[in-house]
């Protein structure tokens, strides 16, 4: 019978912000996220889980649960308080030792250099990634975690789900349009210069550790037609190409996809391209990381001339008669998984990693001091064998499963309620309380599906 490779890798991925705390700690600079509010019933990020000082503890639960790989990403604002500054080496230290515990404990890092955040002098001074002169200070500060860090560390990755910067501005931390300038416009100009940083890292680490692999990250949902009109389908594919592969198809190839140039250009979005840039795009990836959650059903539609494509397609989501959704609304689609996979490795032939995969929920201890989470097992055992079925019968190359947020975390708006762990976290938005980490039912049943290679999915 066929299995997954015995080096198959089983795991969390985690960012700095939704779980380190100590926000004002061992010389750490001021971040965006210290400064930027969050909705109203929601946590701060002060001190989130408290990471900082917890991560043996962590790190033992990890083990317990058969974790091969720990995906983190590091705060700029640790390592570069303002960053344009000197090296934080208390800041170098902190993660030096979680590495060091990381690999003692059988469990390979891998370092996101930017998961949305930045120190917060770099928005104010420079509007974020819309300045040329912060991919300057992302390489320099790039170069520092690949010079302290990649003699242990040889998985590496840039933007954490860096489509995203093309669809948001918030997430380029580059919100402020310059007057009379078009916002469209402006959003893609700004994506290409989060390209052209996440290129520059790729250069930076073949120079300075050849031995270590890159990935580029997407975040991929899956889209299905509402009716068979082919108009409709029509449109699911135009918004599949430009919401979920434009990144990849750059970090795979190194240039454009015709369908994305061709979509500017039509539209006077094309940005500006510096001396150098296409050089810089030939800079490609090892493996293409991807997280994936759900799948969602479009209405027909069309791409106009004046609104940017990542508002049209929210425009047309409509839901799904055939699927569950999650209390936030999350249509859970495990054969999506499939399809993902299947549509990446046919397109771009790279080894695939899934970096982030899980569903969120409203959780409250029970009366035996627990929670039954029955349906994230069943999330999970779907998922991986979904993903199975891509790997053994279908013929995808991937390298591992790595689930979002395996001990709970502050979700990216900072809602604690939103648990995705297999460790229930004691804690609320309103209350800190002890932080005492307490293992679901969940916890013990992917314990058994890791330590077995998958194998043992009941």
């Amino acid at each position: 019978m066929k299995q997954l490779p015995k080096d198959f890798y089983w795991g969390g991925s985690v960012s700095s912000f939704q779980t380190e705390g100590a926000w004002d700690e061992g010389g750490k600079g001021l971040s965006i996220y210290d400064v930027r509010p969050t909705p109203e019933g929601h946590a701060d990020w002060k001190v989130a889980i408290d990471e900082y000082h917890r991560y043996k503890e962590d790190i033992q639960l990890m083990k317990q649960m058969g974790f091969n790989f720990y995906r983190f990403s590091i705060a700029w604002s640790r390592i570069i308080p303002n960053g344009d500054d000197e090296v934080n080496e208390e800041g170098v230290a902190f993660y030096n030792n979680l590495i060091d515990e990381l690999i003692a404990n059988g469990i390979t890092p891998m370092i996101t250099l930017v998961h949305f955040d930045m120190p917060y002098k770099l928005v104010k001074e420079y509007n974020g990634f819309a300045s040329r002169k912060v991919v300057d200070l992302f390489e320099r500060y790039a170069r520092v975690c690949m010079q302290r860090f990649g003699d242990r560390v040889k998985h590496w990755m840039s933007f954490n789900e860096q489509n995203l910067h093309a669809c948001s501005l918030i997430y380029s931390n580059a919100e402020k349009v310059p007057e009379g300038e078009s916002k469209a416009k402006f959003l893609y100009q700004v994506a290409h210069n989060v390209m052209i940083a996440h290129c520059k890292a790729v250069k930076a680490l073949r120079e300075l550790v050849p031995d270590a692999k890159f990935g580029g990250m997407t975040t991929i949902t899956q889209f299905y037609p509402e009716t068979t009109s082919p108009q409709n389908n029509l449109f699911v594919r135009q918004i599949s190409d430009l919401v979920n592969y434009w990144t990849a198809e750059v970090q795979a190839t190194g240039k454009y996809p015709y369908y994305y140039e061709n979509y500017l250009k039509n539209r006077g979005w094309m940005p500006t391209f510096e001396e150098g840039d296409e050089e810089l795009l030939t800079y490609t990836c090892d493996y293409l990381c991807f997280s994936y959650y759900k799948s969602n059903v479009l209405s027909e539609g069309h791409l106009d001339m004046t609104t940017p494509y990542s508002d049209i397609m929210d425009q047309h989501v409509v839901k799904n008669k055939y699927l569950e959704a999650t209390q936030w609304g999350w249509e859970k689609d495990a054969i999506g998984l499939r399809l993902v996979m299947n549509d990446m490795y046919e397109r771009w032939h790279k080894p695939l990693f899934i970096l982030e995969n899980g569903m969120g929920a409203r959780e409250e201890l029970n009366s035996e001091g627990t929670v039954n989470d029955d349906y994230r097992i069943k999330y999970h055992r779907e998922h991986i064998q979904a993903m199975k079925n891509a790997i053994l019968e279908d013929g995808v190359a991937c390298l591992g499963y790595i689930t979002w947020g395996p001990i709970d975390i502050p979700s990216s708006s900072c809602q604690v309620a939103k648990r995705y762990g297999f460790v229930y976290v004691n804690r609320t938005d309103e209350d800190i309380k002890d932080l005492k980490r307490i293992p679901k039912k969940s916890f013990y049943w992917i314990a058994k599906a890791f330590k077995s290679n998958g194998e043992d999915l009941d």
